[in-house]
């Protein structure tokens, strides 16, 4: 259009500042209670739909009960590593359900099988009798010795299972390996053993029921020794599993099981779920919605440009432009959705000129409708934040007049192997 990129810069700050100004008018919604499930479920069921369509009402049930069972009695403080996802392969998507604690894939190493008011320790490395860290050689002259040697070691390993016994530790956790004489010890003095092999698996675990991980086998400190309500051990989908389950505030996590018939399908949903949570979060943060489906940038882009005609200058341009490019967000959901873009845009732009700021895409049926009135909503927080950046990416790229690539340093080796590829050495 023969501009200048800084009068283009110049219409386009004025255009985002007006934007972040009108999106400011434009909420629908509030979330009002966190606690409320039917609430919050209306708020997030579109942040489902847009990934899982046909499963947003039940995926956001489970997501909205994990989240209101983690939510500590100030809601700012919800954090969303408290809801944790287990996926298991087998059975029906309807099948997925919430437990209340944290759920290891992992079956107790012992006959116990459920413990309540369970105290726990967590180590962080294989739980065996120890080889010495310096070499040497033992002398055994018969049976007896070589009996006695053994006998030894076994008693030292037996007394320290002991003192876990007697310092009050009924569950046993440790990241590796467990021989079968520490097994043996642990039946013996009634305890639950459990061993994960995944290190985030352990954090998670020592994390929920408040305990140190100790990376040597001693006996845990009171302050380093967890706690946890109960822990059973239960069987889904013939998956054998141990659920550490604590119901203090600071410690009040949700696991999330998925079940599906792949594990791509699976991975899907977790996706799914992921965003849905923060989207909890960023509510609680902010709590403003504003009309989705593209019926807010479509608002946008019409008082844009009504807004660039009222600008004197060569930068009217640029912000008609500028309202223009929201046109993208509504013209792609109907391409995904197999419609014409014209004619959606067109429907829309003649609901928007009636003075109407909640009009989107249905992608199901096919036509515009009132997206607040079908409980379709964007958090303004996360669509103000995405704009800001948005512009300032755009204002940076266009402020940058020309690019200047630097040439390789000289020196020996640039020098021997510019003489290489040209005989007579001239460097042009």
């Amino acid at each position: 259009m023969g501009l200048h990129p800084s009068e283009i810069v110049i219409g386009y700050d004025k255009a985002a500042k007006k934007t972040l100004e009108l999106l400011e008018t434009l909420t629908c919604h509030k979330l009002e209670d966190p606690r409320n499930k039917d609430e919050l479920v209306r708020c997030i069921k579109s942040v489902v739909a847009s990934k899982q369509a046909g499963l947003e009402d039940f995926l956001t049930g489970l997501v909205a009960e994990a989240a209101i069972f983690t939510m500590p009695s100030n809601v700012m403080k919800f954090n969303v590593d408290n809801v944790r996802i287990q996926k298991i392969l087998g059975g029906g998507t309807t099948d997925s359900k919430v437990i209340q604690g944290v759920v290891v894939t992992k079956a107790s190493e012992t006959s116990v099988k459920h413990v309540k008011n369970a105290k726990v320790a967590v180590f962080n490395t294989n739980i065996e009798m120890q080889q010495g860290e310096t070499k040497g050689t033992v002398l055994l002259k018969n049976a007896d010795d070589l009996l006695n040697y053994t006998t030894g070691e076994e008693d030292k390993f037996e007394g320290f299972i002991k003192k876990l016994a007697e310092a009050g530790v009924t569950v046993v956790v440790c990241q590796g390996s467990m021989s079968e004489l520490a097994i043996h010890f642990f039946e013996k003095y009634h305890m639950m053993a459990v061993k994960i092999m995944s290190k985030w698996e352990l954090k998670r675990v020592g994390r929920a029921v408040g305990a140190t991980p100790i990376v040597k086998l001693e006996c845990p400190t009171p302050d380093e020794m967890g706690f946890a309500d109960e822990v059973n051990f239960c069987e889904i989908s013939s998956t054998w599993c141990t659920v550490f389950r604590r119901d203090t505030e600071e410690n009040k996590m949700a696991t999330i099981v998925l079940r599906g018939s792949t594990l791509a399908l699976l991975d899907d949903i977790e996706r799914a779920i992921d965003n849905s949570v923060n989207a909890v979060k960023t509510l609680i943060r902010d709590n403003r919605l504003v009309a989705g489906a593209g019926a807010t940038e479509m608002f946008i882009a019409s008082e844009m440009q009504k807004f660039a005609k009222q600008q004197p200058g060569l930068d009217q341009y640029a912000v008609e432009k500028f309202g223009v490019s929201f046109e993208v967000v509504p013209r792609i959901l109907s391409e995904n959705a197999g419609l014409r873009a014209e004619t959606i845009l067109a429907n829309l732009y003649a609901e928007v000129n009636k003075g109407s700021s909640a009009f989107g895409i249905d992608c199901t049926d096919g036509k515009v409708k009132n997206a607040v009135e079908a409980s379709i909503f964007d958090s303004l927080d996360s669509k103000s934040w995405a704009l800001k950046l948005s512009f300032d990416v755009v204002l940076t790229l266009l402020k940058v007049d020309q690019i200047i690539m630097s040439k390789p340093a000289g020196g020996p080796n640039a020098m021997a192997n510019q003489a290489a590829r040209r005989p007579d050495g001239y460097d042009g």
